[in-house]
């Protein structure tokens, strides 16, 4: 008797754990979890691809920058040059008594922009 109930009992606990394995499975494997699961991996994947190509630029940039100061000592260059004041154009109008200027303007004298 005893030897029944014990296989009995594996059997229903056989059963019920490989019923519970085969539906987890299946959630799975139904298409909004596949879809869901895919768009979890390319996130992941596009954020460690956005991490080295962050890192891969800023150690761009502190070479180029190491670089730079080697050969502005090798060529005497002063590393902080003054730049130019920013040009202005007077603008034209009707009253010619005190011109109106225009901040950081640039015209082009393509004459064959307008056609």
């Amino acid at each position: 008797m005893f030897r029944r109930t014990f296989w009995f009992s594996t059997g229903v606990a056989a059963g019920v754990w490989a019923t519970t394995k085969v539906n987890r499975k299946l959630r799975q494997l139904t298409p909004e979890s596949l879809a869901a699961t895919a768009a979890n991996k390319a996130l992941e994947t596009g954020q460690r691809l956005k991490d080295r190509a962050v890192g891969f630029a800023l150690d761009v940039r502190d070479n180029m920058a190491q670089r730079e100061a080697e050969l502005g000592e090798a060529l005497g260059i002063d590393a902080d040059p003054e730049l130019p004041a920013p040009r202005r154009h007077a603008a034209i109008e009707n009253d010619r008594s005190s011109p109106k200027y225009i901040e950081n303007t640039t015209y082009s004298h393509n004459r064959n922009e307008d056609h």
